[in-house]
């Protein structure tokens, strides 16, 4: 990753990149330098409308070219998007598509923050707002040119405090960033103060279910909320002891009308054995959701402060 403008050096580590551009000439994947991979490129539209498709069906075609021996085996697959994209119709294309939510698994979502210009950003632009609250792990850049200021801090508090933060100068290794320590999903980390509702009707809040948690009843209850909300359900990410394996927790993750395969974990990643998940949506009220998963006697976490609803 650069913060300047120069090319960027990335080591898929036996992956392939996607470079989705906007615009008729195709300028993006000339500023990067591969040291291994291959890079593919999806012109003439925005991943999250005009193309999803084609990203599907060439993420199926590589799969079935990688079984075939036709290119060289990898382990991770990267899709950069362009900087108008929703990252939400994006992973709902992958967990819509019985094919790649069986061979493939969502680890995190990368989102880059103009130190710079980030605030502003974020107050005029909807996609910006929803990239960040979607993150996994934010990326501040350009703090060559700016310090990461408190009107930016305060904006990303609100808007996502559970993503994990890095400065892109502080990280010369761009796999460790986009890749992580590798492996499934983590956790989810729960919202460690009450979140207000979010410029553009963005919100992200964490749920604790104290009641016992069936798989059936879970996936009524999520299939519900994303059959009746789904284009409002941005995200959702959680971490769930169901009934009848409480010994391994399951990964669950969600996005608008789509449902990932849970991941099942060896352990549990910490002492916390509660199941818990954390929601990103757009105009809906968390009295709506909790009502969905009553059966579970759902609490929000942190509970809201007093005189709240």
């Amino acid at each position: 990753m650069s913060s300047s403008g120069l090319p960027i050096r990335v080591n898929p580590r036996g992956g392939q990149l996607f470079i989705n551009e906007i615009g008729e000439i195709a300028i993006d994947h000339h500023l990067v330098n591969f040291v291994d991979g291959s890079v593919l490129e999806l012109p003439g539209g925005c991943l999250c409308c005009a193309v999803r498709e084609d990203l599907a069906r060439t993420l199926r075609s590589l799969l079935d070219r990688r079984e075939a021996g036709d290119i060289r085996r990898f382990r991770r697959i990267v899709v950069e998007t362009t900087g108008l994209a929703d990252p939400a119709p994006i992973l709902f294309t992958l967990g819509a598509d019985p094919m790649l939510d069986h061979c493939l698994h969502l680890a995190r979502v990368v989102t880059l923050i103009d130190a710079a210009q980030g605030a502003q950003s974020l107050d005029r632009f909807a996609e910006a707002g929803r990239q960040a609250a979607l993150a996994d792990v934010l990326v501040i850049t350009k703090t060559d040119l700016a310090p990461l200021g408190p009107a930016l801090v305060r904006r990303l508090d609100a808007i996502n405090s559970r993503a994990e933060r890095v400065f892109a100068a502080d990280a010369p290794d761009a796999g460790t960033v986009l890749f992580g320590g590798g492996g499934h999903a983590g956790a989810p980390t729960l919202p460690a103060a009450p979140v207000a509702a979010h410029t553009h009707g963005i919100d992200a809040f964490g749920v604790i279910l104290e009641g016992e948690v069936s798989r059936l009843d879970f996936a009524r209850a999520l299939g519900r909320l994303a059959g009746e909300r789904g284009a409002d359900l941005l995200r959702v990410k959680g971490i769930v002891r169901f009934a009848d394996r409480p010994e391994r927790p399951a990964v669950v993750q969600a996005a608008q009308h789509a449902m990932f395969a849970p991941e099942w974990l060896d352990d549990w990643p910490d002492q916390d054995r509660r199941s818990r998940l954390v929601f990103v949506v757009h105009d809906i009220p968390r009295e709506e959701i909790l009502a969905h998963f009553a059966f579970a006697h759902p609490v929000p976490f942190p509970p809201p402060q007093a005189g709240e609803g």
